[in-house]
């Protein structure tokens, strides 16, 4: 089984009070979430992180001062569920599972459905705390022209309405841009990741092919899978497959995406004083306890004084 795991970054503040804090800060504020992953040895009580044992470092090792870390478990949440009608395959239970998830969902989080249409974007339902709503507009993959999935993604980015609460994608599709070639870096996917960093939208990903997937080219869905965890990684999420077929289930991934979201801290701190303001600067997070995974987004959101969420 192949798994792709990374962090959640957040960039905009939240209306929650720290768990911890020093000293205000003299210069700009970076803001992300971390999130808790496995914790191996002890898989029924996720540990609970303390300011001191996270660090921040610039590419250079240089340490970047930590000036608090919320933990955001009863924080607001707003979920989109973003279908590629592309992945056409047999939905089979699949999607009856994807149903019971978002019904089960916390009354504090607003869950919204899109969908990929040749690449285009369709919305829907907006985020609602009306789950069932959120269910009656979900539908099994239609079909459409391949496209790729990943302008749809930032054009849901660009369109959703920031809020005090975090944000996340959870995408089905079978990850391919048809324009690009083997091994080719992915323009699309890359507008897609700094729009989703800068914005603080998560993105999970559940690969679902296309009806052809059989007879189609196996190099390509390969690639697809590769950038669906390109994406999920650099955004701070996950993205889910095995094989090339369909997933025989995605419940486990989906209790997989919940305990994520459910583990996930708000963490502040002193930006890159040698970078800009208003742009995206690359970091390091630690945690003291290796036997814990920490899953760390690439990038960080340093707004300008102009650009302040």
């Amino acid at each position: 089984m192949k798994k792709i795991a990374a962090i959640a970054s957040l960039v905009f503040a939240f209306p929650l009070t720290t768990l911890a804090q020093t000293a205000p800060p003299s210069g700009a504020v970076a803001r992300m979430v971390i999130t808790l992953g496995h914790h191996y040895g002890n898989e029924v009580i996720a540990p609970v992180f303390k300011l001191g044992d996270i660090s921040v470092m610039t590419p250079e090792y240089r340490p970047l001062t930590v000036t608090s870390l919320t933990p955001l478990r009863s924080a607001g949440l707003e979920l989109f569920v973003l279908v590629d009608n592309c992945s056409s395959c047999e939905a089979g239970t699949r999607f009856q599972e994807l149903s019971r998830f978002i019904g089960s969902q916390p009354s504090t989080t607003l869950v919204g459905m899109g969908y990929i249409q040749n690449g285009k974007l369709s919305v829907a339902e907006n985020p609602t705390a009306d789950h069932e709503r959120a269910v009656k507009a979900l539908n099994t993959p239609s079909g459409s022209k391949p496209a790729s999935p990943y302008d749809a993604l930032k054009e849901l980015i660009a369109v959703w309405r920031p809020g005090s609460a975090r944000r996340a994608v959870l995408m089905v599709t079978n990850g391919i841009n048809p324009t690009v070639k083997s091994r080719e870096q992915d323009p699309s996917a890359e507008a897609a990741i700094a729009a989703a960093q800068r914005a603080g939208v998560t993105v999970y990903a559940i690969y679902h092919p296309s009806a052809d997937y059989a007879t189609g080219d196996a190099s390509r869905i390969y690639d697809g899978q590769i950038q669906m965890a390109h994406v999920a990684h650099d955004t701070g999420g996950e993205a889910y497959f095995v094989g090339f077929g369909p997933l025989p289930s995605i419940a486990p991934f989906l209790s997989d995406i919940a305990d994520h979201l459910a583990n996930q801290y708000l963490l502040e701190f002193e930006a890159n004083p040698a970078a800009p303001s208003g742009s995206l600067q690359e970091v390091t997070v630690k945690y003291a306890n290796n036997d814990v995974e920490l899953m760390v987004p690439e990038r960080a959101w340093v707004a300008g004084k102009t650009d302040r969420r």
